[in-house]
């Protein structure tokens, strides 16, 4: 979570560079009641829990570390496991480590953002821009997320639910589905039990304002277009890939890597009818999926567009190193009217290693090619290179650029058109013949919320999480029970302020209970670190609010059993085991 001095917090419900700074701390309150305010506990409540509840790290070191700045301190390595317990404990080494990108970068830009985004609990983002681009043209653009029915569905899934609901809302086609073949195979639950935690979830996303009438619900287990896909995409994947990938080994199952597949091309789904951009909203956990997803995406392309200067090919970083030469070298200082391939060649055989910024391999890659070339002009041109293309979708691309050209057996360079309209008339031709033309889904990233307990949230502690089908009676009293970071006594409270940014219950407001409005997020923030607001008055008042959202959320969720009767989705699935 990002929070700021009081001073500093935005104002209201609506984003802006206010907002945007309102996310620079982490969320997690300390308020105290009496002479104790870390007040003993009260008593933990069973329930049957999710087998697969989103886990975080236990406190502020140990997690995000966050600064004002949103920067992160630490260095614990980060592992992401879809099915594990992966719990981020420097949010920053995902930045740096799996090329995820700060989501503030693209804040600016996104229409009315959703509060989540204004706070920071969306935190990352990869590629999102193209999504923004389309809600703010009012071009198409979906979003989909999946659920995994291994439990009941908990306040951590309404993060995911209310992502997929405000995108809808901003004019994406919205997909919802129930990953019923992963439980099956990844988690060894019986049809039984995942129709029944699969009718949960969907009625609870309902109930949040998820619209089936304008969107698309569907399960795996019954999607034969998404069966399809995957057959596809299976054709460019191989078990070393997922060896590196998940660590799956000769003991995993078969089903459980088909259901891999099957993930990749519910991610993919969305653009069958037309490409598109395409957002996932996920926990980070969940981030090796979409890697994979945007690389089977590329795979599945007619063709390559890339950037060239000779008809040879360069990997990125001999690319680069061309280009820069091709930058800053004139051909009137070799006595030629056009730079050539050995005018770079001999250049770079003068230039010290030390200033090309390469390895001697890259160097000896780089000058064995140009010196073959010879007196080849060295030209910028785009290049068409043939990936699985149809013998008529390479004919066809070859009538369709305009101006000059020259065609090779395997790819095409024009040196007339520019890389953004090169890229659109290779994914139209694709898709004439027969192709998906897929564009790399996008995604982002919230943080994962702290048990109640403090620490972990974990299935195997009922009181660290609540279910949103919990009695709200029961919801109450675990808000009751929860850990708060206060200090020893009251009156070091009221003296020094609480550490709202190590406090579950704050984080508890930030994420749910403050719902749009920044005001009350702000001030109870405010309050707690300025010693106003003691942990017992704080946490009566989130206990309060959640046992009416429970209440309340109960109650719609009985409104719309009609709507989910209705919805264009099999709710028992016919499959047994």
């Amino acid at each position: 979570m990002k929070i700021l001095a009081a001073e500093q917090m935005p104002v209201g419900g609506q984003g802006g560079a206010e907002a945007k700074a309102f996310a620079r701390r982490r969320a997690k309150t300390v308020i105290m009641t009496g002479d104790d305010p870390r007040e003993e506990r009260g008593p933990e409540f069973e329930f049957d829990s999710d087998s697969d509840l989103e886990e975080e790290g236990e406190g502020k070191d140990k997690r995000a570390g966050l600064r004002t700045d949103g920067g992160a301190a630490g260095v614990d390595d980060v592992a992401l496991d879809p099915w594990g317990s992966s719990a981020v404990s420097d949010y920053r080494k995902l930045f740096d480590e799996f090329g995820i990108e700060e989501f503030d970068d693209v804040l600016p830009e996104v229409p009315h953002p959703h509060y989540l985004m204004r706070r920071g609990v969306i935190f990352g983002q990869r590629d999102y821009r193209p999504v923004v681009e389309a809600l703010q043209n009012d071009e198409p653009a979906a979003v989909l997320s999946g659920f995994m029915p291994t439990g009941d569905p908990h306040i951590g899934h309404k993060l995911v639910f209310d992502e997929i609901i405000w995108h809808q809302q901003q004019g994406a086609d919205a997909y919802a589905l129930i990953a019923d073949l992963e439980a099956n195979s990844a988690r060894g639950m019986s049809w039984e039990e995942i129709d029944e935690h699969s009718r949960s979830y969907l009625l609870s996303l309902l109930a949040l304002g998820f619209d089936p009438e304008d969107g698309d619900l569907y399960r795996q287990s019954t999607n034969r277009e998404v069966q399809d896909l995957a057959f596809d995409l299976g054709a460019e994947a191989n078990f070393s890939e997922f060896q590196a990938i998940y660590g799956f080994d000769g003991e995993t199952d078969v089903s459980h890597m088909q259901s891999v597949v099957t993930q990749m091309a519910d991610i993919l789904y969305p653009q069958l009818e037309e490409p598109k951009p395409t957002v996932i909203p996920v926990g980070p956990d969940q981030d090796p999926h979409v890697r994979l997803a945007r690389d089977l995406a590329e795979r599945m392309r007619f063709f390559k567009v890339s950037t060239a200067y000779a008809s040879f090919e360069l990997d990125d970083d001999e690319r680069k190193l061309v280009a820069r030469f091709h930058e800053e070298l004139d051909p009137a200082d070799f006595d030629d009217d056009q730079l050539r391939c050995v005018h770079v060649a001999e250049t770079l055989e003068e230039t010290p290693l030390a200033e090309l910024a390469v390895d001697a391999e890259t160097l000896d890659s780089v000058l064995t090619k140009l010196n073959e070339a010879g007196m080849e002009p060295l030209r910028p041109r785009i290049r068409f290179s043939d990936r699985r293309a149809t013998e008529d979708a390479f004919d066809a691309l070859i009538d369709a650029i305009d101006g000059e050209k020259r065609v090779y057996e395997n790819h095409i360079d024009a040196f007339e058109i520019d890389r953004a309209d090169a890229a659109e008339l290779a994914r139209e031709i694709e898709v004439d013949n027969g192709g998906y033309g897929f564009q790399p889904p996008s995604s982002i990233y919230h943080r994962f919320m702290t048990g109640l307990t403090g620490g972990k949230m974990s299935s195997s502690v009922p009181a660290s999480h609540i279910s949103l089908l919990d009695d709200p009676e029961d919801g109450y009293n675990k808000v009751k029970s929860a850990t708060t970071g206060g200090r020893e006594t009251a009156e070091e409270q009221r003296e020094k302020g609480g550490k709202a940014d190590e406090c579950p219950v704050y984080e508890l407001y930030a994420y749910l209970l403050a719902g749009d409005d920044d005001e009350f997020a702000k001030r109870v923030y405010d309050e707690c670190v300025g010693g106003e607001r003691l942990c017992g008055d704080c946490k009566e008042q989130a206990a309060q609010l959640m046992k009416e959202f429970l209440a309340e959320h109960q109650e719609k969720r009985a409104e719309v059993e009609e709507l989910l009767e209705q919805a264009d989705i099999e709710l028992e699935s016919p499959r047994r085991r």
